[in-house]
């Protein structure tokens, strides 16, 4: 499992004085808030930034970061993504899972035939669906719902699940 979570991406600057627009990669904007400090992907490694000040606007997030005041002290991090420890993350409930412990899963049908591999989850209105990459080739659109989901084991990297008739 990844230590670090992808919690937004850079995307431009706001106004002069060394504010960031993020656009937010977490289910949980107003997480934010209670965040201290993220880590940045600088291109050559991880560094830490403080968080002094978060505001909202249209579908971003403002972040303002200690010891950055002018536009040319944070122009650089532009397009650079934005991460948070795993200790960092948002607490999960029952049967929620974060997508980077999913992507790469092995994906075996209750009769413990594999499937394939979990390549992509796709968010939808009414539920996720995974894609699952097929080991007979092709590709498997499966709804993450109770009825084909059986089970979870993020620390084995395995997924049971059920295919419903005619998918």
């Amino acid at each position: 499992m990844e230590q670090m979570l992808q919690v937004g991406i850079l995307s431009s600057t706001h106004g002069v004085r060394g504010e960031m627009k993020v656009f937010p990669t977490t289910d949980d904007a107003a997480r934010f808030k209670k965040l201290k400090s993220v880590l940045l992907d600088t291109g050559s490694g991880l560094k830490e930034m403080q968080i002094e000040g978060v505001k909202f606007f249209k579908q971003f997030v403002i972040l303002k970061f200690k010891d950055h005041d002018s536009i040319n002290d944070i122009e650089r991090y532009k397009g650079h993504s934005i991460y948070v420890t795993r200790e960092n993350a948002v607490r999960l409930k029952k049967d929620e899972y974060f997508i980077a412990d999913l992507i790469d899963m092995k994906v075996v049908e209750e009769d413990g035939n594999e499937l394939g591999i979990l390549s992509d989850v796709l968010e939808t209105g009414a539920n996720d669906v995974y894609v699952i990459n097929l080991s007979r080739g092709g590709e498997l659109l499966l709804p993450a719902i109770k009825q084909c989901i059986l089970s979870v084991d993020t620390e084995g990297g395995i997924m049971t699940v059920h295919v419903p008739e005619g998918l």
